[in-house]
């Protein structure tokens, strides 16, 4: 009754339990010849011991991983607060660029300049997305505008552009998606 629960729970395949072993099982192990229980004891620790070095070796690569990770992806949380200050100097930018010979407009598009060149160093990179195909792992749609100058799905403008730290997404890029019109009548 016991050995079909076993069976029945591991899917028919049977379980060794020594200490459960009938009289039989038990008694043919004894009937082993000595040398041969050796080497079956020996057989099973060099699977043990194989399977424990598996083992070893997979933790090994998954903390190796898991260190470059971390290591690759440390500044992301600096990089998501600063996203915003980025978009404020670009709306400084915007106001400027009015006067574009001024020393102030000139300065500011130095810095930008620095900030840009900083992020790419970081690995950071701006998600393209005017005219693109609306894809919604990146982009995040605000609004719909009925147009007929392109096809529906393809987005029209960026209200906040979006981000991506190497192969990671920082922020989604808020843009405004195309339209069929709606037709009179439908």
């Amino acid at each position: 009754m016991n050995s079909d629960n076993d069976q029945a729970a591991t899917g028919g395949e049977v379980l060794e339990d020594v200490s459960s072993a009938t009289p039989d099982v038990a008694a043919e192990a004894a009937q082993l010849d000595p040398w041969e229980q050796l080497e079956a004891e020996a057989a099973k620790w060099k699977e043990t011991a194989l399977r424990t070095a598996a083992d070893l070796e997979n933790f090994r690569k998954r903390a190796a991983r898991e260190r470059e990770d971390a290591m690759r992806f440390a500044n992301q949380r600096l990089l998501e607060e600063l996203l915003p200050v980025i978009d404020n100097f670009e709306m400084g930018m915007m106001a400027a660029s009015k006067d574009q010979g001024s020393m102030i407009y000139i300065g500011m598009d130095m810095v930008r300049r620095q900030l840009a060149d900083f992020l790419s160093s970081q690995g950071v990179e701006e998600i393209p997305a005017e005219g693109k195909d609306f894809d919604p792992n990146v982009h995040e749609a605000v609004s719909q505008e009925e147009t007929t100058a392109v096809p529906e799905g393809r987005v029209l403008r960026v209200t906040r552009r979006g981000f991506r730290l190497r192969d990671r997404l920082l922020r989604p890029a808020s843009v405004i998606v195309a339209k069929a019109p709606s037709t009179p009548g439908a």
